[in-house]
């Protein structure tokens, strides 16, 4: 049976769900994750099987190069024309892919994506979705964590699909079928301590409020006071729980569609550092999983109503634009 995490008690709760009791065939798992993405958006996911040894390498790793010269994070940093690689500190406005204005993001981010499968023959418009990677010099084995991490991280994101689908009564594949090239990548987020950016004004988040874009969010982050939040149905804030051992998921826009509504995705945000922490600093590993580029997002009925009333969605014209929006000029 899942449990659940400490939470506000305006916030309904984000439960522990155990995946390797779903595997096991408990059909428990999938109500409880059909009830907390209708009302939060989150779960936290255990039993997962990713091993803990490549988290922590794949987090030092991040670390490492975060830490690292700032002329050697610029020679691999994102162009116009290959969002892959390093993007700087107050160059990019989560809040305004959502229309909300903010200061920009006080963060860094490294972002992989994935190879273009060899047996599959891309159109222009699929091309921009696995253009080749940008690795720096060092650390030398930040390609080798990176890549692990994101086979990782792909293999697992098939699997909660296929949980997600029986949580709404669909077909086992229903989803995944839609996912067969999927565009997914990965973020390392570090946000800096208040010590490394102390005259960035006081209240610039490090994430500022928005929605994610595509389908699931596999999140590992470290506690801290500076960290996540989510917003309640009333408008508040509240902390996210943090539980040793668990994966943070969330679903984006596209999968909040693909429901009809059903399911929510939930407005978070992450708090600035901390003043009254000042040596602060954080590195999130984030996995955005995507559809293929091409998929038609056309909603479910999944609530048997028999009234589906949003219109399909192309996935790869979505989650491009959103990115775009992104950029702070």
């Amino acid at each position: 049976m899942a449990h659940t995490a400490d939470h506000d008690e305006h916030l309904p709760a984000i439960p522990v769900i155990d995946l390797q009791r779903w595997r096991d065939g408990d059909p428990s798992v999938a109500a409880t994750v059909d009830d907390a993405l209708r009302t939060v958006g989150f779960v936290m996911l255990a039993g997962h099987g990713v091993d803990q040894g490549l988290i922590d390498g794949t987090r030092s790793a991040g670390y490492a190069f975060f830490h690292g010269p700032d002329e050697a994070k610029a020679s691999v940093a994102v162009t116009p024309d290959a969002y892959r690689g390093w993007v700087g500190s107050g160059t990019q406005s989560n809040a305004a892919t959502y229309g909300i204005e903010t200061l920009p993001d006080l963060k860094e981010s490294y972002i992989v994506g994935p190879t273009a499968p060899a047996d599959v023959e891309l159109s222009p418009a699929g091309e921009q979705w696995f253009l080749p990677n940008r690795w720096p010099a060092a650390p030398a084995d930040l390609r080798t964590w990176t890549e692990r991490y994101h086979a990782a991280m792909a293999g697992l994101a098939e699997e909660v699909l296929t949980l997600f689908a029986e949580a709404l009564g669909l077909e086992a594949d229903a989803l995944t079928s839609f996912c067969a090239t999927p565009t997914s990548s990965i973020n390392l987020n570090w946000y800096p301590s208040h010590t490394v950016t102390p005259s960035a004004p006081v209240g610039q988040f490090r994430v500022g409020p928005h929605t994610d874009f595509g389908t699931i969010t596999l999140l590992d982050r470290e506690p801290g006071a500076g960290g996540l939040q989510v917003q309640r149905l009333d408008g508040e804030w509240v902390d996210a729980p943090w539980v040793p051992g668990t994966f943070t998921v969330n679903i984006g826009d596209l999968m909040s569609h693909w429901t009809n509504g059903r399911w929510r995705s939930t407005r978070h945000r992450v708090l600035p550092p901390p003043i009254d922490v000042p040596s602060e600093e954080l590195l999130s590993l984030v996995f955005f999983h995507g559809a293929d580029h091409d998929a038609v997002v056309v909603p479910f009925d999944v609530g048997g109503s028999g009234v589906v009333d949003r219109s399909p969605v192309l996935a790869g014209e979505y989650v491009a634009a959103k990115v775009a929006a992104l950029a702070v000029d």
